[in-house]
């Protein structure tokens, strides 16, 4: 069923095509500046379409199996253009950077596999408050990230997309092993 918070959640998943294009060229900052106009409306509807579906009762099965998609979508096309064009590169570690991304993607592969596993077995884990920090640490991180690719003379920019995305996976990893957790109860 095609309703707005449903549509506004499939604009994500359409956006990220078009995300990975204005990323691919490094020093392109305006089509760094564009990507990151384009994250940032993504991220809002991220909001958006979870508030009108519960605001209005419309909560729907696509939406549920949706959204967690297209966030992932979003945050490991990022991370992995960012990580193969530079972006994920800076001061102290060098491209070691790219770990905090690595950590990130492999949890949410992670994750997936046991919400999956847990589905059969008929165990339902809700997405928990440090889980939505993390996700929010995470739109912040590449956010900034991108932005920096906009304004490479603000070096102050990309620190603090470095530093987020580091605190992102230092949540990523609290939240797994909370899952991971819950979910080893119900393994034979």
């Amino acid at each position: 069923m095609l309703t707005l918070p449903n549509l506004l959640t499939l604009s994500r998943i359409f956006a990220v095509p078009l995300l990975v294009g204005f990323l691919w060229w490094p020093d392109w900052a305006l089509g760094h500046a564009i990507a990151f106009v384009l994250y940032s409306l993504a991220g809002i509807t991220d909001y958006f379409d979870g508030a009108l579906a519960r605001s209005s009762g419309r909560v729907s099965r696509l939406g549920v199996f949706l959204d967690p998609i297209a966030d992932k979508l979003m945050i490991a096309a990022v991370i992995l253009v960012l990580a193969a064009k530079g972006g994920l590169s800076g001061p102290y570690v060098g491209d070691l950077h790219a770990l905090a991304g690595l950590v990130i993607l492999l949890r949410e592969i992670a994750v997936s596999g046991l919400r999956e596993f847990l589905a059969g077995v008929q165990v339902s884990v809700p997405v928990s408050k440090l889980a939505k920090w993390k996700t929010t640490v995470q739109i912040v991180s590449l956010g900034a990230l991108i932005l920096a690719g906009a304004l490479p003379d603000m070096e102050w920019i990309r620190l603090t997309g470095l530093v987020c995305l580091w605190a992102a996976a230092a949540l990523t990893v609290v939240t797994g092993w909370d899952y991971l957790r819950i979910g080893l109860k119900h393994m034979d």
